[in-house]
Parts: C-alpha cells; structure tokens; sequence
C-alpha cells in the first residue's frame, strides 16, 4: 500500500496545493507585473517571497505576459551575467515568440560581443558564452543591449514583459556601475515590468532607498510578513483533513504561538507533526512535544553556524533575548541579563538586524525573529 505523502513542504518553492494563504499578494504582484509596474518585494529571510513570485509568475503567463527570470546569487562577473541574461531572454522570451531556432537566436547574433552558442544534445537547452577577453566597453554595451531586449522582443509581438532579478542586492557585488546602466534601461521601458528579490534586506533597502542610488523611489515597495493566524489555521487544518487525519484547534493554536505565522517555520513544524500523527488519528499535545523535538534536531546545524558566526556580544544579547524580549539599551534590562555598556548592545543590535536574526516590534521592543533560534539557545546555551 502506498504511503501518504506528507502534506507540509517546507525549504523549497511552495507551489499549488503547498502554498498557503497570500492570494491577495500574489493577486496584487500580478497586476503590477500586467501593468507593467516595477516592484521591489521586501522580506525577511524564509519568509516565502521566491514562492510567491513564482506564483504570481504562474499567473502572468497565464495572462500571456511573457515573464523571464534570472538568479544574480552564483554570477561572478559581468561575461556570466550576460550568459544568464541571454539564456533567460531566449529561453522564456525569444522562444516563446518564435519557435523557430534560427529566429528566436537571432536578435543575439547582434549583439556587439557575438556569443558562442551551443545545445546540449540531452535536455535540448541552448547556451550562450561570451568571451572573458572582450574589452570591458564591449561587455557593457552587449549588456546594455540584453537589458534591452525583452521590451523590443514583446513590443514586436504586441505582448507584455515582465523581468524577474532575484538576489538583486548582488549586482553591486559584479559590478557597481551596473545599477546605473539597468536603471538608465529600464526607466525607458513602461511596457516591462520588473521584479526585484533579494536576500539581504539592509542592502535591498540600501538599493532602493537610499537618494544617492540610481534605483531610488524607483520600484513599488511591496512588504511581505508572516500569515495571520486565521488563513493559515486554516490550511493547517485542511491539509490534515485532506489527507485522513486531523489536528486539535488548541495545537494549531500553540503551533502559530511559536512561530508567529512564519510559513518557512509553520510548515516545517507541522511538516513534524503531521509525520508523527497516526492515520485517522487526531494531533495531540503528545505528537505536539515530539515533533518540536525533532525540528529542534533537525535545526541544529544551520542554528550553530549562525550562533558560532555571531561576535560575542551578540551571543550575550541573543542569549538575553532568548529569555526575555525586550529593550537591551535601557540600564535596567542590561543589568538583569548582565550585558555590556549601551554602545556595544547597540553595535550587537545593528549586526544582528543586518542578519535578520532579530527585529523589533512596533512597541519598540526587541525580540528574536530567526524561527526556533530561541528555544534553540535556551536549550544548547543556556546559562
């Protein structure tokens, strides 16, 4: 008899049935993809922006709308971004137009660098290359061109584009006069809209808000935080009806309560949950224990990198914030918890909130934001 596959997925896309809530983002993301409207999407890490992009990809080819997307995470210099810019364009966009080799390749034979093409005799894919001998006046008026490319290619067709850049905040990090030529671009193409992801948020914002950035005021800024409670009750619990079992109201509850509606954390934990709970059985606090249990196991090597990664006084304060919430500045928390002068605390809170590991909340107090990261450190660190 075939097992039943477990109905929480956690560390990868979540797409169709495996996505939860954020129909009115992804709804949103659609339109402004339709009309052509740039957005930049701001988010903690795991938070679920590259499942909802592509979502809202799915949708916009749906729409017709021819949508191409590229990684900026493992490009090294500006020769690789022109490969994945080319393959990109062709791939989602040329081809898409014209299913005819020959046709679809030939907007890159024009191109002031000529790349190399090749397919590969397996899965059929086609490859550009672009010679790390060129001259750098070279590579930037062939990237420029690429940038250009997607509007000229839809324009003919009488089609919309949307261009997707994820781990943006990167570009400076190939090369920092790239943001000027994208945006000098981009501005001249109302018909693309483009979509901008990244990782590292405070670069992110650096990007798109700081006034001495060719990207300011640029893109929409569209905000993505945890799933309210409701909706995603609500999933929890169908997805563990659907599939023969069920979950007691008051354990949704308590699950929610830790992970503060975080979806990277809520399905993991559930993902647990789920995996300990007997078919036509009801989740009880018993598989509730055991399963937090085994996130914890199961987290333990990404959580000691990022405590063994973190300065000194950042691992006081984590450790402090692991026990209580609050405002490290004030002379009175600092003593409880016997942290150093306001000025180290206040270096420790800027370097964590880089990483993300941290955030405040609207009251002004300061907690731990990383999922687990708590319980993780009152278990292993203690003190």
């Amino acid at each position: 008899m075939q097992k039943q596959r477990n109905p929480f997925s956690f560390g990868g896309l979540a797409r169709d049935d495996d996505f939860a809530d954020r129909e009115r983002e992804v709804e949103e993301l659609t339109a402004d993809g339709i009309n052509g409207q740039d957005v930049v999407v701001f988010a903690p890490r795991r938070i679920g922006k590259s499942s909802l992009v592509g979502a809202a990809m799915t949708e916009l080819v749906a729409a017709d709308v021819l949508v191409a997307d590229v990684d900026l995470w493992k490009i090294p210099n500006k020769e690789k971004l022109a490969e994945a810019l080319a393959a990109a364009i062709y791939g989602d966009i040329a081809t898409t137009l014209d299913r005819a080799i020959e046709r679809a390749l030939a907007p890159f034979r024009g191109l002031r660098i000529t790349p190399t093409i090749s397919i590969d005799p397996e899965t059929g894919a086609v490859n550009f290359r672009f010679s790390a001998e060129s001259s750098q006046s070279d590579i930037d008026a062939t990237l420029e061109r690429l940038l250009e490319l997607p509007a000229e290619l839809a324009a003919e067709r009488g089609r919309s584009a949307v261009l997707v850049i994820d781990e943006f905040q990167d570009i400076a990090r190939i090369d920092k006069g790239l943001t000027r030529v994208m945006r000098s671009v981009f501005q001249q193409q109302p018909e693309v809209g483009h979509i901008y992801l990244g990782s590292k948020r405070h670069l992110m914002e650096q990007i798109f808000n700081d006034p001495n950035e060719p990207f300011w005021r640029s893109a929409k800024q569209m905000e993505l935080g945890p799933i309210p409670s409701g909706p995603f009750g609500e999933f929890i619990t169908k997805r563990f009806s659907d599939t023969g079992k069920q979950i007691d109201a008051q354990i949704v509850r308590r699950v929610l309560e830790k992970t503060g509606g975080h979806p990277y954390a809520t399905q993991r934990f559930c993902y647990e949950i789920w995996q300990r709970t007997d078919p036509g059985e009801t989740a009880t606090d018993a598989e509730l224990g055991l399963a937090f249990e085994a996130v914890l196991i199961g987290e333990d090597g990404y959580l000691t990198l990022t405590w063994e990664d973190s300065s000194k006084s950042q691992q006081l304060l984590l450790a402090a914030l692991a026990k209580e919430p609050g405002r490290p500045l004030r002379k009175g928390y600092r003593s409880r918890h016997q942290l150093p002068a306001a000025t180290n605390m206040q270096r420790a809170i800027q370097g964590l909130s880089q990483r993300e590991l941290i955030a405040k909340d609207e009251d002004g107090s300061i907690r731990i934001a990383e999922p687990f990261f708590a319980e993780w450190i009152n278990e292993h660190i203690g003190g």
